[in-house]
């Protein structure tokens, strides 16, 4: 079981919108990553990357919420395995199985569990009811059988249940992608009505030619989404930064950014109504740590609203401000000086210190 892992975990596909985060998966003979369309949302575009894939943007090819299945087009120039889907209705109850995805942001986790109930009605879909724990952000990862076929996507739990998750069979996604293929590398949608398969581009009206019910079709191949409140002052600060704020949404109040060998993580608590910035450096070394510490808390003392910490072994330099009183001139400062500081001092306590690097994060 261990090989067929080893082979999904390069398959396997991290999805970012403004909305949130989930997992798909690649199938490359079709040129497609399988995700749910719930973790797409009504985004024509969504950030995508991999082990074998650095973060871009990439196009929703097909919107199917009848299903809650959606493919989207998988960057060229991807070489990944291939992976094969199960024959349909090949499952049993008590047949082992694997859910493999990025739940809770723990990115590449596979829990093993068996088939509960290899039926199970839902909205008039059948489910395969699952008891491998499987939790938000896994959504649209697949579910694989001991052979290392893909036998569902898996789609919801039931919240407070213990480990009660249901995937959608393997039938549903091989008819999806079989009436999306003669529409192949256009934009298409089902309807949640009637499930006539239309080309975007094609519909004007945003009506089902075939039963009439009105859809809410993604505008274009641009996504659309237009920030509000603290998330628009935010994004307007890392956009005059430089930085591709598409590529940096992890969610509607979370953000990642890359500044040379450091990697920043911005979030907006409404709740609280704080911005907070924090760079996880470098870690803590064996030897000379009396020095390091020295070395920190003389750092703070002169650093202008950035703060070091240490989080077990993480050293963490990070700012706090209250959004009400962030205007956007002190915002850059702000965002700038943990940038350009947070690059500088990875290097300086790796090259003087003896910190230890943190191993690279998994795309």
């Amino acid at each position: 079981m261990k090989e067929f892992i080893d082979l999904y975990q390069d398959v396997i596909i991290h999805i970012a919108t403004p909305q949130g985060t989930g997992t798909g998966f690649c199938l490359k003979d079709r040129g497609l990553i399988v995700t749910n369309n719930h973790v797409v949302g009504s985004n024509a575009e969504v950030v995508v990357s991999g082990k074998r894939l650095e973060k871009k943007m990439a196009q929703v090819l097909f919107f199917d919420p009848l299903n809650d299945l959606a493919f989207i087009r998988m960057p060229e120039g991807m070489d990944v395995p291939q992976v094969s889907l199960a024959e349909p209705a090949a499952l049993r109850e008590g047949d082992q199985i694997v859910a493999i995805g990025h739940p809770f942001e723990l990115k590449y986790t596979a829990t093993q569990g068996i088939v509960s109930k290899a039926k199970r009605v839902h909205n008039n879909l059948n489910y395969i009811q699952i008891d491998a724990a499987i939790n938000p952000g896994n959504s649209g990862g697949p579910l694989v059988n001991t052979s290392g076929e893909v036998v569902g996507v898996n789609t919801f739990i039931i919240q407070g249940g213990d480990n009660l998750g249901f995937s959608l069979p393997v039938d549903y996604l091989i008819k999806s992608l079989n009436d999306y293929q003669p529409v192949y590398d256009r934009a298409g949608y089902r309807c949640p009505s009637c499930g006539n398969l239309l080309v975007i581009a094609d519909n004007q009206d945003n009506y089902c030619p075939q039963c009439g019910v009105k859809l809410e079709l993604p505008k274009n191949t641009i996504a659309t989404y237009q920030p509000v409140g603290a998330a628009a002052l935010i994004e307007q600060i890392i956009e005059k930064l430089g930085k591709d704020v598409k590529l940096c949404r992890q969610g509607p109040s979370n953000w990642e950014i890359k500044e040379g060998s450091a990697t920043v993580y911005v979030n907006f608590n409404e709740k609280s109504g704080f911005i907070v910035g924090d760079a996880f450096l470098c870690m803590i070394p064996k030897t000379q740590v009396e020095t390091l510490y020295q070395y920190l808390l003389r750092e703070n003392y002169n650093l202008d609203r950035l703060t070091f910490s240490v989080s077990n072994q993480d050293i963490v330099l990070s700012f706090l401000v209250y959004y009400e009183e962030l205007q956007l001139e002190t915002g850059l400062k702000i965002f700038n000086d943990l940038f350009k500081k947070a690059d500088y001092y990875d290097n300086v306590l790796i090259e003087q210190y003896g910190a230890l690097p943190k191993a690279p994060a998994e795309n």
